[in-house]
């Protein structure tokens, strides 16, 4: 069983004790990491910030040149990383590769953006005067990844953060480290300097505590539930740290009888089970206008039903398996919560037989609104579907939530799309988009779904401090 190092200050750096990494699709033992405690986790704080000192002074060009090289060397490695991210998350081989292409792609972005920290000459309004507005890099950033998109999710906030000019110490979600760490060894490759980028695993109390605590890291940023996110909050109002948390979604689908029904059942079958329906902007909860329902409902459960459910190195799997027990249990609760508040059950509905975590994709139809997976993150292959009648009451369902990170809507109703943009309440809206996300685009949400923004332009904003420099010249 192979020991993955940690990645410390320009150095691989092996310890005990290690964590082990489970295949959810086999529940078989595959792998190590090493782990370390606190008092390293704030040496590589330590470490970082005297790293930040020489890295800030580069050019953005220079920046970008680094980041170019791991790119090159995440991409040449891409089959070798894809498998890796299925065997310990258990997605389908073919998202894995996408997840891969899609993290090159943050990381040549973010390359070139590093050019283009603008700031402005503000005219004056008194003579003797000049001002200036200039954008420096905040300093060293603690980064917590999660374990649904384990690589793409860590590179937006790795790859936006070098770019402006800080350095980085990544903890990834322990049920998915491996692709973190093969992450570092094409940093390594491209010889990045030591301290720039750290990979550090152990403890999420501790290193959380590490980095709400150690007043070298001067920014958290931060993909997971919204309860960790809310002791985030808690945790930085000490030092008034600046956040950025991209926490719980529970996306709405609106569905219109105008729209092409073939359309809408494809956008919405990707916005549902893609991933295995473990993503913060998956459907949650699908509303279709009553004059189409039923033909919505037989059009998606045939669709469903083609699904290829299995192991994610299997060839054509489409489904794969959860990413632990934990995660099956909540499918089972969500489905049997739904069916005592008098939801039927189209197709799927209980644990595929056999080992590993696998659900069988499950279509849930007259769903009741207070149903627990009309109001909880489901997380897993299960379509929570419901009638409605107006496009107002449409609306006000979508926007009956805490969490407002995205929200789906099929119509070929331009005006209506235009009222649909600016009534629901989410960061990111997919208008007959299944798949909204773009690495040129802002993501993130509002409500309890979080704060600030990943990608586009805002995803290295966040990253750097506005000043505001006065001059006076008379």
């Amino acid at each position: 069983m192979k020991t993955y190092s940690l990645y410390l200050n320009g150095e691989f750096v092996s310890s005990e004790p290690t964590i082990v990494v489970v295949n959810p699709a086999t529940g078989e033992s595959f792998a190590r990491i090493s782990t370390i405690d606190r008092t390293r986790v704030g040496q590589a704080l330590k470490d970082a910030h005297a790293a930040f000192k020489e890295w800030r002074k580069l050019t953005g060009k220079a920046r970008g040149d680094f980041i170019q090289k791991i790119a090159a060397e995440l991409e040449r490695r891409r089959d070798e990383i894809a498998r890796l991210i299925t065997m310990e998350n258990g997605k389908p081989l073919a998202q894995s590769l996408g997840e891969v292409a899609m993290s090159v792609d943050h990381l040549r972005w973010f390359a070139e953006e590093a050019r283009r920290a603008y700031g402005r000459i503000i005219p004056n309004q008194v003579d003797g005067k000049r001002h200036m507005v200039i954008k420096t890099p905040i300093g060293v950033v603690g980064a917590i990844s999660p374990w649904n998109f384990p690589l793409v999710l860590a590179v937006r906030k790795i790859a936006p953060a070098l770019a402006a000019g800080c350095t980085v110490v990544l903890k990834p979600a322990r049920q998915t480290p491996l692709c973190a760490a093969a992450f570092a060894e094409c940093v390594d490759a491209a010889k990045l300097p030591k301290g720039v980028f750290q990979l550090v695993v152990g403890s999420a109390s501790e290193i959380g505590e590490e980095f709400l605590q150690n007043p070298l890291c001067r920014k958290i940023s931060f993909t997971g539930s919204t309860e960790v996110g809310k002791h985030l909050i808690r945790g930085a109002a000490e030092q008034v740290k600046p956040l950025s948390l991209e926490l719980g979604g529970l996306a709405p689908v609106l569905v219109f009888e105008d729209v092409d029904l073939n359309r809408a059942v494809e956008g919405a079958i990707l916005a549902k089970f893609r991933n295995t329906g473990q993503s913060c902007i998956a459907a949650n909860r699908i509303y279709v206008q009553r004059s189409i329902y039923q033909k919505f409902l037989d059009a998606f459960v045939a669709k469903a039903k083609a699904l290829k459910l299995g192991d994610g190195l299997e060839p054509n799997v489409e489904i794969g398996a959860l990413i632990d027990e934990d995660a099956v249990t909540k499918a089972v609760q969500h489905v049997e919560d739904a069916v005592k508040r008098g939801a039927r059950v189209l197709c799927g509905g209980q644990r595929a037989k056999g080992r590993g975590c696998f659900f069988e994709p499950t279509v849930l139809a007259d769903v009741p609104t207070d149903g627990l997976c009309m109001r909880e993150e489901t997380f897993a292959p299960v379509a929570a579907i419901c009638p409605f009648d107006t496009e107002a009451e449409a609306i006000e369902l979508a926007n009956a939530s805490d969490f407002g990170l995205s929200a789906y809507a099929f119509t070929n109703d331009l005006g209506r799309t235009f009222r649909l943009m600016e009534a629901l309440e989410a960061g990111i809206i997919g208008i007959n988009d299944g798949v909204p996300t773009a690495t040129q685009a802002p993501f993130g949400g509002m409500k309890q779904s979080g704060w600030g923004r990943e990608l586009g332009i805002e995803g290295m904003d966040a990253f750097l401090e506005t000043k505001h420099i006065s001059l006076g010249i008379a």
